[in-house]
C-alpha cells in the first residue's frame, strides 16, 4: 500500500551525483551575488567572510574592485611597485593582507588607511623597499613583516621599528643594505640597536655640524663685508682728502682738513 502512495525513485547515479557535488562547491565558493571579484583574481568563502586571491597574477598595481567583504587579501608575488593612499580603505574587514614578493618601493602615508582597527597581519616581505614612512604603519594593530627589503638604516627607520609591531619570526631579516654609517651595513638592524647605536643621535649631530658649518659661514660673510666697507671709506676718504690738498692753499678751509683728517 505505501508503495504504490510513495513509489521508489530510482537511485541517482554516478554522473549526477558528481554533477550536484560540482554545483554545490561552485556555489558555496563563489562570491556573493552582487560581489564583484577582481580579473583575474579568486574570490571564495561568504558575505562578511570573503578571501580574495591574487597570487602570482602578474599585477602591477593594487585592484581597486576588491570586494568590500574581504578578510584575507593575497596579492603577493606580482609586479606591485607602490602602495597608494587609501588603497584599502573600502576594506573594513580586512583582517589579514599579503603583500610579500612584490617589487614595492614606495608606501604613501596614508597607504593603509580604513584598516588600522581590524588588520591582525600585514606582510610587506620581500620587496624593493628603503624607507617607509612612520605615519604609514603607526596606527596599524597588525604584526608587521618588513624582512629582506634593502632598507636604509637611519633615523626615520629606527623610528618605524620603535612605533609598529613586528612579527618576531622575521625580526632578524631585517637588514642594512645601506646605512648612515658604513660598518652597520650588512647587518641585522635589531642587533645594531641592540649594541647601543642611537641612529636619531647620529641624526642630530650631523644636522648640529651642518648647522655650524652655516653659521660659521654667514659669520665669516658678515666680516668680509665690514672689511671691505671700512676700507672702501678709508679709501674715499683719502681720496677726498689728496683732492683737498690739490687745491690752492687759499682756497682750502681749515676745517675741511681737520674733518678730513
Amino acid at each position: 500500500m505505501l508503495s504504490r502512495m510513495f513509489p521508489a525513485r530510482p537511485a541517482p547515479s554516478l554522473a549526477q551525483l558528481l554533477a550536484t557535488g560540482v554545483f554545490l562547491c561552485l556555489f558555496l565558493g563563489a562570491p556573493p551575488a552582487g560581489t564583484s571579484c577582481p580579473h583575474p583574481c579568486q574570490c571564495t568563502g561568504n558575505s562578511g567572510a570573503m578571501a580574495v586571491l591574487c597570487s602570482s597574477k602578474h599585477l602591477d598595481e593594487i585592484p581597486k574592485d576588491i570586494p568590500r567583504d574581504a578578510v584575507f587579501v593575497k596579492l603577493d608575488a606580482n609586479k606591485i611597485t607602490q602602495i597608494p593612499n587609501n588603497a584599502f580603505k573600502h576594506l573594513s574587514h580586512l583582517e589579514e593582507l599579503d603583500l610579500s614578493r612584490n617589487a614595492i618601493e614606495k608606501i604613501d602615508l596614508a597607504a593603509f588607511r580604513g584598516v588600522a582597527d581590524g588588520l591582525r597581519t600585514l606582510d610587506l616581505s620581500n620587496n624593493l623597499i628603503q624607507s617607509i614612512p612612520k605615519e604609514a604603519l603607526v596606527k596599524l594593530n597588525a604584526k608587521i613583516r618588513l624582512s629582506n627589503n634593502p632598507w636604509h638604516c637611519e633615523c626615520a627607520l629606527q623610528e618605524v621599528l620603535w612605533e609598529v609591531k613586528l612579527d618576531p619570526e622575521s625580526v632578524n631579516d631585517i637588514t642594512c643594505q645601506t646605512s648612515v654609517r658604513e660598518e652597520f651595513v650588512g647587518k641585522p638592524l635589531i642587533q645594531v640597536l641592540d649594541s647601543g647605536v642611537n641612529f636619531c643621535n647620529i641624526h642630530q649631530k650631523t644636522t648640529d655640524v651642518a648647522m655650524f658649518i652655516t653659521m660659521f659661514g654667514w659669520f665669516a660673510m658678515v666680516i668680509t663685508y665690514v672689511v671691505y666697507y671700512v676700507r672702501h671709506n678709508q679709501e674715499d676718504a683719502r681720496k677726498h682728502l689728496e683732492y683737498l690738498k690739490s687745491l690752492p692753499s687759499a682756497q682750502v678751509p681749515t676745517e675741511s682738513i681737520s674733518t678730513a683728517l
